[in-house]
C-alpha cells in the first residue's frame, strides 16, 4: 500500500495572500515528494483552479512523486486539451504525469454552463477511447461517437510514457465496470465503508480478469482523508461538512454503507436542509453551495459514530488495523490530507508509522 497527497483550490479561494497560499501548495507537494509519498491528486472544479497549471508549477521542484487530476472531467475539459495538457505534463515531469478523470458533477454543464451532457458515461468511454489513440503512435485520433467526433486529428506532442495511466473514478456499477474494462485504475470516492468496499472490489477484480487483464496490476485508490492523530473527535467534527456536502450530490452517498445507522434517511434530511437539488439545478456551483452550509447544524444531525467508521482518522495503531484491512480487500494507495505545514519529515512519518509498519506484528 502507498500513501497519496490529496490537494484542492480551497486554501488558495480563502486566503488573504495569494502568494503564501502559492507557496504552501508547492512546498507542500515536494515535502509529499521528499517523504516518499505516491502521487498528489489536484482537484479541478469548474469554479476552482487549473490542477494542471499547478502540477506544472510543482513539476521542476520534484523528483518522484507522480502529479495529476484528481480529477478532471471531459465536460470541463474537451479530450484534445486532455490529451495535450497531460502530454505537456508529462514531459515537463520527465513522465510522473497521470489523468485523473471522472464524470464530475453534470449538473453544473447543464444547468450552470449551458453544456450538453447527456449520457456522462459513453462521454468517458468516448474519451478513454480518444486519449489512448493521441497517446501512442501514429498519434491520430478519429471517433463518430455520440459526444464526440473527431476526424483524423493528429497532435504532434507526444507523452514520454508509453501509457499514460488513466485511473476513473467510479462508484456505481456502470462506471466500474468500464473502469475495469479501460481504465488502468479506479478511484473509491471519499467516505467508503470497509463493508461497501467488501461488497464491490471482489467483483471489481472479476470484471479485469474477465476484460483479459491482470487485477493485481490494477491500482484501487482510496480517497480516504486520512489523518494520524491522538485526538480524532475534533477532525471528526471538522469532516461533517464535507460528508454533507458530497454525499448530498446525486449518486455520491451509495458509498455509505454503515450497519446500524440510517444513512439514506440522513442523506434526505441533509439534502432537504441544503436544498441540493434546487441548487443544482438552478445551475449554482460549490461555491455557491457551500455558503448555504450552516456547520452547526450539520454538526448536530452527522453522528459522530458513523463519521468514526466511515474516516481514517485515528492514531497510529487504530490506523494500521485499518490499512491492514483495506489491504486485505484490495486497496492499494490511500489518500491522506496534506500537514498544517509543509513538512517533509512529517510526511515520511506518515509512511514509516503506517505503511511501512504494516507487515510488522503489533505490540
Amino acid at each position: 500500500m502507498e500513501l497519496c497527497l490529496d490537494l484542492s483550490h480551497y486554501r488558495w479561494a480563502r486566503t488573504p495572500d495569494p502568494r503564501t497560499a502559492v507557496a504552501w501548495t508547492l512546498e507542500t507537494i515536494l515535502a509529499a515528494d521528499r517523504g516518499g509519498f505516491h502521487s498528489v491528486w489536484l482537484s479541478e472544479d469548474p469554479d476552482g483552479w487549473d490542477a494542471i497549471a499547478v502540477a506544472a508549477a510543482a513539476a521542476p521542484r520534484t523528483d518522484r512523486i507522480r502529479l495529476g487530476t484528481g480529477v478532471t472531467s471531459p465536460f470541463l475539459r474537451h479530450p484534445v486539451q486532455i490529451a495535450m495538457a497531460l502530454a505537456t505534463l508529462d514531459r515537463l515531469t520527465g513522465g510522473r504525469a497521470f489523468l485523473g478523470l471522472g464524470r464530475g458533477q453534470p449538473e453544473f454543464y447543464r444547468f450552470g454552463l449551458g453544456m450538453e451532457t447527456r449520457d456522462p458515461l459513453v462521454a468517458l468511454t468516448e474519451t478513454i477511447q480518444l486519449l489512448r489513440q493521441w497517446w501512442q503512435p501514429p498519434y491520430r485520433a478519429s471517433l463518430d461517437g455520440q459526444h464526440f467526433r473527431i476526424r483524423d486529428w493528429p497532435l504532434s506532442i507526444a507523452p514520454l510514457q508509453q501509457r499514460v495511466p488513466i485511473y476513473l473514478a467510479a462508484l456505481g456499477p456502470r462506471a466500474r465496470e468500464l473502469a475495469a474494462r479501460l481504465a488502468d485504475g479506479i478511484l473509491i470516492a471519499d467516505f467508503a465503508s470497509e463493508l461497501f468496499l467488501s461488497q464491490i472490489l471482489p467483483e471489481l477484480r472479476a470484471a479485469v480478469a474477465a476484460a483479459g487483464r491482470d487485477p493485481s496490476a490494477f491500482p484501487i485508490f482510496l480517497r480516504g482523508n486520512l489523518v494520524l492523530t491522538d485526538d480524532p473527535e475534533p477532525e471528526l467534527e471538522e469532516r461533517k461538512v464535507p460528508f454533507a456536502l458530497l454525499c448530498t450530490l446525486p449518486g455520491m452517498a451509495q458509498q455509505v454503507v454503515v450497519p446500524g445507522f440510517d444513512t439514506e434517511r440522513l442523506i434526505r434530511d441533509l439534502r432537504r436542509l441544503l436544498g441540493t437539488e434546487d441548487l443544482l439545478r438552478a445551475g449554482r456551483p460549490w461555491h455557491d453551495i457551500r455558503r448555504r452550509v450552516d456547520p452547526t447544524v450539520i454538526r448536530q444531525l452527522v453522528p459522530t459514530e458513523l463519521l468514526a467508521q466511515l474516516c481514517l482518522i485515528g492514531s497510529a495503531k487504530e490506523l494500521r488495523a485499518r490499512l491492514a484491512r483495506l489491504a486485505a480487500l484490495g486497496v492499494t494507495h490511500v489518500f491522506a490530507r496534506a500537514l498544517p505545514q509543509p513538512d517533509p519529515e512529517g510526511y515520511r512519518q506518515l509512511v514509516v508509522e503506517l505503511v511501512s509498519a504494516l507487515a510488522e506484528p503489533e505490540s
